[in-house]
């Protein structure tokens, strides 16, 4: 039986994923079982495949909230889910964004390790082998967001909670109240109270005003 590591890549481009496995292909100790392109769909390849460690981008659509021609931070949930049914869950993620509020909240969701895309090929193979021995691997930019003596004030989703964060994201990708009510086990009354306070907290009136922040800050896609 091999003891190379079985890693589940996921991410939304095939162009991307082929490079990325060609990379990882090169050493002989790692093994790709298998591909996601979706959070959903990451999940179920986990359910199925059982991999070492997953690699996982966090731009990538949810399998049922794409209307209105808005991408949406699928890598997220998908994390959740993943540690929800398998809390020994290995996740290192693999992404463009690496400004905050996205490491504080990956590292909430359950994540062993995050890189940026920009990252050398040594580190990216150097992360894999730290994270499938149960370790943390956090790319040195990641590090300094996490630190708790780094001010991270300039991001308006500070002031968010992380409940507040996951209803924000769910506005921002269009779902109505009544959608985010029953999908977080919460009364429509109480997600109106959240709303209320996330528009107080970021200065904003509306949730067209919601939706242009979250696509300037790169929550959603246009």
């Amino acid at each position: 039986m091999s003891d190379n590591i079985r890693v589940l890549l996921v991410d939304d481009h095939p162009v991307v994923r082929a490079g990325f496995q060609r990379l990882l292909d090169n050493d002989p100790r790692i093994d790709i079982i298998a591909e996601a392109s979706s959070g959903q769909e990451a999940v179920d390849q986990y359910q199925t495949h059982n991999p070492d460690i997953v690699i996982m981008d966090l731009s990538m659509p949810t399998d049922n909230n794409e209307s209105e021609g808005l991408q949406t931070y699928g890598g997220l949930e998908a994390i959740r889910t993943i540690r929800s049914k398998d809390p020994e869950a290995r996740v290192l993620v693999l992404t463009v964004m690496e400004s905050e509020p996205f490491p504080a909240h990956v590292v909430q969701a359950g994540a062993s390790g995050y890189l940026t895309k920009r990252c050398a090929p040594d580190e990216l193979i150097k992360a894999v082998f730290e994270v499938s021995e149960g370790r943390t691997y956090f790319a040195e930019s990641i590090r300094e967001l996490l630190d708790p003596c780094a001010s991270d004030s300039s991001s308006p989703f500070s002031k968010l909670t992380k409940r507040e964060f996951q209803i924000f994201s769910c506005l921002a990708q269009g779902q109505p109240v009544a959608q985010i009510a029953e999908k977080m086990f919460l009364s429509p009354k109480t997600v109106h109270a959240h709303r209320a306070n996330i528009l107080r907290k970021l200065g904003i009136n509306n949730n067209s005003e919601l939706v242009h922040i979250a696509i300037r800050h790169n929550i959603v896609q246009a």
